[in-house]
């Protein structure tokens, strides 16, 4: 690798860009009201209530030391749906809101730095008992799903989505999460990028141990077709793109 490349990235990890920024000159700072919690969709939408917090049937306990060891990446499934009390659980446990600040903040499921949380959650559905197969975004402020298009092949686009790994196309539902990067620069400027990357991680995790306590097994995905699965989900690939992918299923083992 080039080192002047090497080094580049590199700095990328590191936090000395902060010092290099003017934060009386950022958006929150001048004044500008934060963009919003939850991007807008139209008011005709299909929307599907979701279990709410509590009310799940289908939820065991376990041990938290429990779900920490026996957490890893399981891509076997079995051919069998996730009920919507499941995924209810997963989309809470992952993005769900705990109490609303404003309009542009709220405590979630999840640290956020800046409690700003530039990511939305959607899902490519493909075995969930009582859904079409399709694309829908899940609402956390309503904690509803929004279909945002039927689609039968919806298995073998997430495949191709992501450079033909197979097990999306076995898994209940692959979750794909959207960076929004403006929610995050309206606090923090060009420091913005790595925490939303750092978002990220700590929302797979939540998944990670959310899948483990209901039988179900879950395997993040990195690598994947950037601009195939943006024209999947239907976002533009400037304002919101692609982040991070796990799928979900019964898991096998």
């Amino acid at each position: 690798m080039d080192q002047s490349l090497r080094d580049l990235y590199r700095n990328f990890l590191k936090d000395t860009i902060r010092k290099t920024i003017d934060f009386r000159l950022t958006d929150q700072n001048r004044g500008i009201a934060p963009p919003p919690i939850e991007q807008p969709y139209p008011v005709d939408a299909t929307r599907i209530d979701l279990v709410p917090y509590g009310k799940w049937t289908d939820i065991r306990a376990i041990e938290l030391t429990t779900a920490l060891f026996n957490r890893k990446s399981r891509r076997l499934y079995r051919n069998e749906p996730l009920s919507l009390d499941e995924l209810s659980f997963l989309l809470w446990a992952t993005q769900g809101i705990r109490a609303h600040i404003n309009s542009g903040h709220a405590y979630r499921t999840v640290p956020s730095a800046g409690c700003r949380h530039a990511l939305e959650t959607y899902l490519c559905v493909v075995n969930i008992h009582g859904l079409q197969r399709g694309v829908y975004r899940y609402l956390p402020v309503e904690h509803q799903l929004l279909l945002e298009r039927v689609a039968e092949d919806i298995g073998e686009k997430v495949v191709a989505a992501v450079f033909g790994q197979p097990y999306p196309g076995k898994a209940a539902v692959t979750f794909v999460w959207v960076a929004i990067p403006y929610r995050m620069e309206w606090r923090y400027d060009i420091a913005a990028y790595k925490v939303i990357a750092l978002d990220a991680g700590h929302v797979a995790q939540n998944l990670y141990l959310a899948c483990e306590s209901m039988g179900a097994g879950t395997c993040a995905i990195a690598a994947y077709d950037q601009e195939a699965m943006d024209t999947l989900l239907g976002v533009d690939g400037t304002d919101e793109f692609a982040i991070y992918c796990a799928s979900v299923g019964k898991a096998r083992d």
